[in-house]
């Protein structure tokens, strides 16, 4: 006879969310900051308050929140650099929604080794779905995918299929 000594499952409280979706909200409220911080310029510290603040933060990764918008922030330019040359208009030309995005994709590529580089294209389209224009989605995915191959090389060979071996 197996006895079951854990008892029946625990519901989740209502609003808690696993590491992965907790980091997904992390972004959402990323590229509003980020956006926000684009319109209207002014002290990051002041704007991850008003966030903390005034938004629905109790799902998000706070530390995680923290720490793109004010990497983002600070290299904004250096970031901008990286991805620019990818561009099909002048980054100025570039939608403030998507220039946000790509900036957040760009410093997960750059800086956060530990996210998976598929991670942040995926999580870059999904963003571009939600606060982009109608085609942005598939933009973002274009960029970020060649971004991707530039700063992650060996990481990017070692997610893809072998090819077959050349003939002779």
């Amino acid at each position: 006879m197996i006895s079951s000594e854990a008892g029946p499952a625990r519901p989740k409280k209502k609003g808690s969310r696993g590491p992965g979706q907790a980091r997904q909200q992390a972004r959402r409220l990323a590229v509003q900051a980020l956006y926000q911080h684009q319109i209207n310029p002014g002290s990051v510290h002041e704007l991850l308050a008003e966030f903390r603040a005034h938004h629905e933060c109790d799902d998000a990764d706070l530390e995680y929140f923290s720490s793109a918008v004010t990497g983002v922030s600070r290299e904004a330019r250096e970031l901008d650099t990286l991805f620019a040359p990818l561009l099909d208009r002048a980054l100025d030309d570039l939608d403030p929604v998507e220039r946000a995005i790509l900036r957040l994709g760009a410093w997960e590529l750059r800086e956060r080794i530990d996210v998976p580089y598929r991670v942040v294209i995926d999580q870059g389209v999904i963003l571009a779905q939600m606060f982009g224009a109608s085609e942005s989605h598939r933009y973002v995915n274009a960029i970020l995918d060649t971004l991707a191959r530039q700063l992650r090389r060996t990481e990017v060979a070692a997610g893809r299929r072998p090819r077959d071996p050349a003939p002779g």
